[in-house]
């Protein structure tokens, strides 16, 4: 339990208690409670004294630890309609001053904006790992920054998702998650040139920008005033693409003109305001809903399993046992992918090989992970003859896991401990384009 003494930047003191959050977010609770007191102030203050440790939490293999969320602003969200909804905040207005940011990099390092004050030009793009849109992106962002770079212009990211208000099913599209560690990863997976910061932990600096959408950049000029807001340029198929908006307000701004074009709308994914958390718990509720069930399969029926006949669709299957330390230690990333892909083209199966007399244990860990996708046990006393049916050059060793084409071919197999962002990726480069086009083409390139 955390314990937090803020003001806020709406002059609000708060008192917090957060809870520490579980490391399966699907059996877990996002919660926070807050006493408020209320007093006027003029002032825009924002300190916070931990009286506990900072926590720490893991999405994926090998994934540090993210900055803790103070949890207040699910519950004092500052921006309300006529009816007391829950409403992004405005997008900051062209002519206004570039707002001041403090905050972590990729690199290590705290960024803020004295640090880019020698550029003529700054731009501002907000980007996040999850969304698919803007993974489209992240290249064009890279060379957008080398080819300006010499001219006088700097590029800096920042991911200004709250990522607890980011669902599972969100995340069909992505090896990794919104939190700093996770952005460390990525930067490195696709060798970003520029700085990459996190506002994740409460979202201060997206609240002064009001970024609709990932991406959506913001160029000030020399004397940092916002010149140009909107999408990069008109179509997230770099192919399609006919109009530049923010390299026709770079040129312009380089070049000492007006910028024609001041404004477009950002096309992407919605930013994830802390006021979505809510609906995150609501989904997670419906996962706990499903039932979790096991049934016994024959050497017949694992044989029939392996080939992924007519199924339209991608197989991925883990054998473990509850006596396998490395399987149960991997198991809740399993499970995150069973939600995370539950939309795509894709089945995920377990197959317990403890012995059939063994399926209560086998029922009672997987109701303790709630695995609710389709888990089998086999029903032989001699695992030699499930390992035979099952073939795809398995020893019998576990953990084991393999990824199955839709034509029956094996793309991938691990005996022993998998990696889960590896896992992830593979499904990924494997996965047609069932939602967006291009999504194929991006995870498998590189640049």
């Amino acid at each position: 339990m955390f314990v937090y003494l803020s003001i806020l930047f709406t002059g609000v003191p708060v008192l917090t208690l957060h809870r520490r959050s579980s490391p399966m977010p699907w059996t877990g609770h996002w919660t926070a409670r807050a006493i408020k007191f209320s007093f006027l102030s003029a002032a825009l203050l924002a300190c916070s004294v931990s009286l506990a440790q900072e926590h720490t939490f893991q999405r994926a293999a090998n994934v540090s630890p993210s900055i803790h969320n103070v949890g207040w602003l699910a519950t004092h969200w500052p921006y309300h309609n006529q009816w007391g909804d829950d409403i992004p905040p405005p997008v900051l207005k062209i002519g206004s001053q570039t707002p001041n940011f403090d905050l972590p990099g990729v690199d290590g390092k705290m960024h803020s904006l004295k640090d880019y004050s020698v550029a003529k030009i700054l731009v501002v793009a907000f980007l996040c790992d999850h969304c698919p849109v803007s993974q489209m992106y992240e290249k064009r962002i890279k060379e957008l920054t080398s080819n300006y770079k010499n001219r006088g212009v700097d590029v800096v990211a920042i991911m200004g998702n709250d990522p607890k208000g980011e669902a599972l099913s969100e995340w069909g599209h992505t090896d990794l998650g919104d939190m700093l560690g996770e952005m460390k990863l990525r930067a490195a997976y696709r060798h970003f040139n520029f700085p990459y910061l996190y506002d994740g932990a409460t979202q201060a600096v997206a609240l002064k920008y009001g970024p609709t959408a990932t991406p959506h950049v913001f160029i000030f000029d020399q004397q940092r005033k916002l010149r140009y807001e909107g999408a990069v340029d008109n179509n997230m198929q770099e192919r399609l693409v006919t109009r530049h908006y923010a390299r026709d307000a770079l040129d312009a701004l380089v070049a000492g003109r007006p910028v024609a074009v001041k404004t477009t709308p950002a096309f992407g994914c919605s930013t994830k305001w802390a006021y979505k958390e809510s609906a995150v718990q609501g989904e997670n509720a419906v996962f706990n809903r499903d039932p979790v069930t096991v049934e016994l399969a024959s050497p017949a029926q694992l044989k029939t399993l392996r080939q992924n006949q007519g199924t339209g669709k991608l197989l991925l299957v883990n054998f473990w046992a509850t006596w396998c330390g490395p399987c149960t230690e991997e198991f809740p990333e399993l499970q995150m992918m069973v939600r995370q892909y539950a939309k795509r083209t894709l089945n995920i199966v377990t197959v317990s090989i403890n012995n059939p007399d063994e399926k209560k244990f086998v029922l009672a860990f997987l109701q303790q992970q709630h695995a609710i996708g389709r888990n089998l046990l086999w029903s032989t006393n001699d695992p030699g003859d499930a390992v035979r049916a099952f073939g795809t050059g398995w020893s019998g060793g576990v953990p084991y896991t393999v990824l199955i084409g839709m034509d029956g071919q094996v793309l991938f197999k691990v005996e022993g401990g998998m990696n889960a962002l590896e896992v992830k990726r593979q499904i990924l480069k494997n996965l047609p384009d069932d939602r967006y086009v291009g999504a194929h083409a991006y995870w498998n390139s590189t640049f």
